[in-house]
């Protein structure tokens, strides 16, 4: 495993579920929110949409279009509603902040 993807220490998360540290993240924990949230075992299509929203809120420091995410994967427009149950758990899954009240109003 790449020493990059290791966490050091438990990931702790806050009332809502959101991962209170995004540099938290691994590939792996995103598999563990996934199982824990009856998502499953995460394929490579959801992997990349996760890595794309990380980029994204890393680069913009808020919720980027969803719709805009799904472009840069190659994927159609509602790529996030077919590949987790929201946009809400793709959020989390992807180990973000919690986005606060009116943004998560945009993720439900």
């Amino acid at each position: 495993m790449n020493a990059s993807l290791t966490m050091p220490g438990p990931a702790v998360f806050d009332p809502d579920g959101f991962l209170l540290d995004p540099a938290m993240w691994s590939e792996s924990l995103a598999d563990r929110i996934a199982q824990n949230d009856g998502i499953g075992e995460l394929n490579e299509l959801q992997m990349g949409l996760l890595h794309a929203l990380r980029r994204e809120y890393l680069r913009h420091g808020s919720v980027t279009a969803l719709s805009h995410v799904c472009h840069l994967t190659g994927q159609r427009a509602d790529c996030m509603q077919r590949l987790f149950p929201g946009p809400r758990e793709a959020w989390r899954v992807a180990g973000l902040p919690n986005p606060g009240e009116e943004a998560r109003a945009y993720l439900y």
